[in-house]
């Protein structure tokens, strides 16, 4: 597991942040040549392309001029295995985990039911980001450390871009980066913003909030990354678990409420805190402790998950096949990229060639073509 430290050094270095036209032109590929753009919000379903930089158009028309200036790069040390490692860590972040949510998005929201939110999205990025971590450990070192730690520093730098575009869009209608260099990675059409149709003053996100929402996602992935560690040994039941808590947000855990019963409303959700007390905000015990735990667990933590309705009730049925199926996928490709030989994983480790391979790498779908799950 990375160290906090490590994590708050990726954050805090802008020149990770912003590769420019080397990390475009290095690694081989454009991304927006492959993915369309997809905005959230009201204009949620249009499409558009990631417009490349000057310097990138300049270099893929002229070979000659790409190649000294990949002769240069390496000569300012950006061909070190290092930065070989932090290049080749981005394609497999924006092609193997950024669009998981919006590829598997009608069995995350439709039979996992997952509130179209942020906080949904960066769930389901993490479990694949945890998912490729996995199989990183395995290379020798430090090859193995260097493809981690890049993919870490890449997951969070977008994911704070990403938060400052939700808290801060550039336009009252559309959730795109507010920076200058445009978005991170792809922008997503899983997540919407709550009120994405009203105007929006003027000027940047409070750092204060931005620092807070960092702070909570970095305490999810350490704890979500934690626990599916230990359920790797502890067998699938335990996985199912992990899974119940972190991705389904532990609904039921205080018992599954009906329709009959006395003094239920059918229309008040039921927030349960008691399972995971850092599922949304994070808060101290002693805090929880002396507001007490029955207010708590009615209270909305802001995670976008919680307990069905009374009206409800016959989803949890439904359960057990969302915890197989979840089991059987992350059983399924890490034994997969278990058996993918190192060098594919690792590439050629060449300048300009950070992008190839990548594409064998690819998870698969949850369920699978001709698997139906009932739910």
């Amino acid at each position: 597991m990375l160290s906090r430290s490590a994590i708050s050094r990726g954050l805090r270095h802008s020149s990770v942040h912003r590769l420019g036209a080397l990390r475009l032109v290095a690694s081989g590929f454009t991304p927006s040549s492959e993915q369309p753009t997809q905005e959230a919000g009201p204009a949620q379903g249009s499409s558009s392309r990631r417009p490349t930089s000057w310097l990138t158009r300049k270099l893929e028309d002229s070979p000659a001029a790409k190649s000294a200036f990949l002769k240069f790069a390496t000569f300012m040390g950006y061909g070190s295995p290092k930065q070989v490692a932090g290049r080749r860590a981005f394609a497999m972040y924006e092609r193997l985990c950024v669009v998981r949510p919006d590829e598997d998005k009608a069995f995350w929201q439709d039979d996992c039911h997952l509130p179209p939110t942020f906080q949904s999205w960066f769930t389901v990025v993490n479990l694949h980001v945890w998912m490729l971590t996995v199989r990183l450990r395995a290379l020798p070192p430090p090859h193995g450390m260097n493809h981690i730690q890049a993919l870490i520093d890449h997951f969070f730098l977008d994911v704070e871009d990403r938060v400052r575009a939700v808290l801060q869009p550039a336009t009252p209608d559309a959730m795109v980066s507010i920076s200058p260099h445009g978005p991170y990675t792809t922008p997503s059409a899983f997540y919407v913003v709550a009120n994405g149709g009203k105007p929006r003053p003027k000027g940047k996100a409070p750092e204060m909030l931005v620092s807070k929402q960092m702070k909570i996602f970095k305490e999810q992935w350490a704890g979500m990354g934690m626990s599916f560690d230990v359920s790797l040994l502890r067998g699938d039941a335990d996985m199912a678990a992990v899974i119940w808590r972190n991705l389904l947000g532990g609904r039921g855990a205080r018992g599954i409420v009906y329709p009959s019963d006395e003094g239920t409303s059918s229309t008040q959700p039921h927030f349960r805190r008691s399972v995971n007390l850092v599922g949304g905000e994070v808060e101290k015990v002693k805090k929880i402790a002396k507001r007490g735990l029955e207010l708590e667990e009615a209270r909305d933590d802001g995670s976008g998950v919680h307990d069905y309705l009374p009206s409800e009730a016959d989803k949890y049925v439904a359960y057990p096949e969302l915890m197989v199926a979840l089991v059987s996928y992350i059983r399924r490709e890490l034994v997969r990229l278990q058996n993918i030989p190192d060098e594919v994983v690792m590439g050629a480790g060449v300048t300009g060639k950070e992008g190839e391979g990548v594409p064998e790498l690819k998870f698969g779908r949850i369920v699978q073509e001709g698997r139906a799950l009932v739910v």
